[in-house]
């Protein structure tokens, strides 16, 4: 699988990285929806939600922990949405599993 976070986590595509360790990586997304908007990647290929096996679970836990880590970092620990995409049908447009820390304003209501 070659998508765009595969090539951003390589280091063949430069990111403005917030977070990585040898498992994660995290940065700003560069279409943001919200003053805080940022990328929490798994390293490790992994096309979408449904495709996490229970192997997979671990790392999981590991997304969320850099997820709060960052909130707390970026002052939003207060509020904030954690987002994952599946499916074309949900709008994922890069078919390697990924969340989105979205915070830094009051959010509205999901559709």
């Amino acid at each position: 699988m070659s998508t765009i976070f595969s090539k951003i986590i390589k280091g063949q595509i430069p990111s403005d990285k917030v977070f990585e360790n040898e498992k994660i990586i995290a940065f700003k997304d560069i279409n943001p929806a919200a003053p805080i908007h940022i990328l929490i990647v798994p390293k490790k290929e992994i096309p979408d939600l449904q495709s996490v096996t229970a192997e997979d679970l671990p790392l999981i836990g590991e997304v969320v922990k850099v997820a709060q880590e960052l909130a707390k970092k970026y002052n939003i620990t207060d509020g904030y949405r954690l987002v994952v995409n599946n499916g074309a049908l949900a709008g994922q447009t890069i078919f390697h599993l990924h969340f989105h820390l979205i915070g830094g304003k009051t959010l509205g209501h999901l559709a």
